[in-house]
């Protein structure tokens, strides 16, 4: 009788102990839940868009290992820094400047805010992202948020496949393709802390750029930027956190990157 009531006793206090880890751990609140994971890359291949425009693509791959053979598949592959879906670093125009390994960690995971610019780009293929393009924003959903990755949807990426309408050369023997405008992007450096600029062209400042105005300043501000991004028709104008996952590449002036939209 001793034992089984020793026995009893126990269980008793097992399943008190089991009954209050449960009740503490329902009150734990539940982490934040994304409904979907958008990604903004294209993939890394030797058919995109180059800034040469040259026939022979910069990205070549070539096999190391197969399975039927080797039991494994490997290759190896060369690439430029600035091809496909990447990121600039500072240090791609300002030197001493961050490098692609170097840019910290907390500013590639930020909230996004994404400036629907369609419409002008239609129209103009030179278009700059303005500042009435931004007060229009704010006007529609608030300030654009302190830290923040601003991205400007063209509408661009629906030429990806075809290198000459992507780089747009004209008779002038300059490309044609939207930016940002130098004045809007000192406004969001200087005012709403901007970290990071993206767009669905090649480049951050318009195609007739010879002198990469936006380039330079964000640079010498420690502003990365994210060029020949895919897919921001998915994405809400307002509300997600995109993520930012470039290749690690020690002193790289830039490189292929993930792009990861969260969006609640």
């Amino acid at each position: 009788m001793g034992n089984n009531w020793k026995t009893l006793a126990i269980g008793f206090t097992l399943a008190a102990a089991l009954l209050l880890v449960a009740q503490h751990k329902s009150a734990i609140p539940e982490p934040d839940v994304y409904r979907e994971v958008l990604d903004l890359t294209h993939p890394l291949n030797d058919q995109s868009p180059n800034w040469e425009g040259t026939e022979d693509s910069p990205f070549q791959a070539k096999e190391l290992g197969n399975i039927e053979h080797d039991g494994y598949y490997s290759r190896v592959f060369t690439t430029q820094e600035h091809y496909g879906t990447h990121l600039d670093a500072p240090a791609h125009f300002a030197k001493g400047m961050w490098a692609l390994d170097q840019i910290p960690p907390e500013r590639l995971v930020r909230p996004l805010a994404v400036l629907d610019v369609r419409a002008a780009a239609k129209v103009n293929a030179d278009h700059e992202v303005s500042m009435q393009d931004v007060a229009d924003w704010e006007a529609s959903h608030g300030q654009i948020p302190t830290g923040a990755v601003v991205m400007a949807y063209t509408g661009w990426d629906s030429r990806w496949n075809s290198q000459q309408e992507f780089r747009n050369v004209g008779s002038d023997n300059l490309l044609h393709f939207p930016g940002f405008a130098l004045e809007t992007v000192k406004f969001l450096v200087k005012t709403r802390g901007v970290v990071g600029l993206g767009i669905d062209t090649m480049s951050v400042d318009i195609g007739v750029s010879t002198t990469y105005p936006v380039h330079q300043f964000t640079s010498k501000e420690s502003v990365y930027h994210l060029e020949d991004v895919a897919n921001l028709a998915q994405v809400p104008a307002e509300g997600a956190t995109v993520v930012v996952a470039p290749i690690k590449l020690e002193n790289g002036s830039g490189g292929p990157v993930r792009v990861l939209v969260l969006v609640k």
